[in-house]
């Protein structure tokens, strides 16, 4: 008789936190209609790492892009009208950026300009785009969120190729979120966060989907945001209700559940360090950047491809 094994549970560790010169207590048009209003200072997304190891971080309510170097030092690279989340490099030093007030914009760190990217589909503007991934070959998937759930299964997923053509893949999620292919780049993984689950997105060859499953099912207050993979195909999700990561097994079940402290509020993750096995997690509730070391590595993060 087969028994299925406990996870194993592990905390997170605290790798940085927010300074309190860069914490903005005030209300935000962002808040007012995400956050019942609550002040909040800021709220922390969209981890990725360049080539030198640094990790930059999206805070939504005040258009801001973040550094925090290895030692867990903080500065503001960009701050601007927009209200970005997921972030990936187009190439080195270009980060491009899915922000829910602009469509998808480009950032030059160097020099903190943001610029349009792909702004709307067919002059219709996006419902509020979220998350972001670059397959081998340069095309890019991203959801688009904005007010769907339950109540409105209409939120999208979509994926542009490097030669412009945007295709529209789901148009019936209730709320789309992260995004995260497997090894092999056949699979892609959609978390769907007012479903409380994560969808399994098979990618056909013709370029079409077919036969698009529920993964993994959740619980609690707020569902899956954040994915990842790592190099034997285990899927990372991040959980914000429950202040967990999930680290899922083929079959989708947990063998390990990494915990944030009461009231964390886990909303995306990335590998990163000399080995790719050093997991980093946003935690939106204190402003903070969490970290644990695994034993596999992460997947490596493609760029995208210029023609």
């Amino acid at each position: 008789m087969f028994l299925l094994q406990s996870p194993e549970v592990r905390p997170l560790d605290t790798f940085s936190a927010m300074p309190e010169s860069f914490r903005r207590r005030e209300r935000s048009a962002w808040a007012d209609a995400n956050r019942g209003g609550a002040i909040t200072d800021s709220f922390l997304e969209g981890p990725v790492l360049d080539e030198a190891g640094n990790l930059y971080v999206s805070d939504i309510p005040w258009g801001r892009i973040f550094r925090i170097d290895a030692q867990g030092q903080w500065s503001l690279v960009a701050e601007y009208d927009g209200e970005p989340n997921g972030m990936k490099f187009l190439a080195p030093g270009k980060l491009l950026i899915t922000d829910y007030k602009n469509g998808l914009v480009q950032l030059d760190v160097a020099s903190g300009t943001v610029t349009p990217y792909l702004e709307r589909r067919n002059s219709e503007s996006f419902k509020g785009v979220n998350d972001l991934i670059f397959d081998a070959d340069g095309n890019l998937y991203f959801s688009d969120q904005g007010q769907s759930g339950l109540h409105d299964p209409s939120g999208r997923l979509y994926r542009l190729r490097p030669n412009g053509q945007l295709d529209l893949l789901l148009s019936n999620v209730p709320s789309p979120n992260g995004v995260a292919l497997s090894p092999d780049g056949r699979v892609l993984y959609l978390a769907v966060t007012r479903g409380n689950c994560v969808w399994r997105v098979p990618l056909l060859p013709d370029g079409s989907v077919a036969k698009v499953s529920q993964f993994f099912t959740s619980y609690g207050p707020s569902g899956p945001d954040g994915l990842a993979v790592d190099a034997q195909g285990h899927v990372l999700v991040a959980n914000p209700g429950l202040g967990y990561v999930w680290v899922l097994n083929h079959l989708a079940e947990p063998v390990q559940v990494l915990c944030g402290i009461k009231g964390s509020s886990t909303t995306n993750l990335a590998f990163g360090g000399a080995d790719r096995k050093q997991l980093f997690v946003t935690d939106s509730t204190y402003g903070r950047i969490l970290t644990t070391t695994l034993a596999t590595a992460g997947m490596p993060i493609h760029q995208g491809k210029t023609s």
